[in-house]
């Protein structure tokens, strides 16, 4: 199955800058499709984390935390779709976290920030590594994203739903096209 690669804290304010489509291209070896600008990719030939994060660090132009999960992880997420099918407010963003490994969350969910007052970033349920919550849009919410971290004791990348749709679209097209492949290879 295909590996989902995120990383943490790049090309966000002028910081840790790199072309994402170029950084794929470069690993054309392992069909690398870039998804956005935020660090985001899905390796659609199948190899081990390991070695695919040893290519990786070797072309990222700086050191940079990776987040790996696997595909099937993605696609049964979307199709639990853990937000239900209520529309939000416009104002709000649906989001997941994902950890770099399973963490432990500290308090009940929900969990607001900041804890009094109007809220701006609203964790409401976990499963094992990814982290589901809804933001407002506002200059504080990315200082409150990272009590995310702190909630789950390790680092952790977060996403808009809306990414994790437009991954998962990719990873039905790869199973699509394998199965394809398959019954052209049984017909021959």
């Amino acid at each position: 199955m295909a590996l989902v690669v995120f990383l943490r804290g790049v090309n966000v304010g002028g910081h840790r800058t790199f072309r994402p489509r170029i950084l794929a291209q470069e690993l054309s070896a392992y069909d690398v499709v870039n998804v956005g600008a935020a660090g985001t990719f899905v390796v659609r030939k199948p190899v081990s984390r390991a070695k695919f994060r040893a290519a990786l660090l070797r072309k990222l132009p700086f050191d940079a935390h990776i987040v790996l999960c696997e595909g099937r992880d993605l696609l049964r997420l979307e199709t639990e779709n853990p937000f239900g099918s209520q529309p939000s407010p416009p104002d709000v963003v649906r989001f997941v976290s994902i950890l770099s490994k399973a963490g432990g969350v500290r308090a009940s969910l929900p969990v607001t920030f900041p804890s009094t007052g109007e809220w701006l970033v609203r964790v409401i349920a976990s499963e094992g590594q990814f982290v589901f919550g809804l933001y407002r849009r506002h200059m504080k919410t990315i200082g409150y994203l990272g009590q995310v971290d702190k909630l789950y004791g390790v680092p952790a990348t977060t996403r808009n739903w809306n990414t994790i749709i437009a991954i998962t679209r990719i990873l039905k097209s790869v199973k699509r096209e394998r199965k394809d492949s398959s019954r052209k290879d049984s017909n021959d």
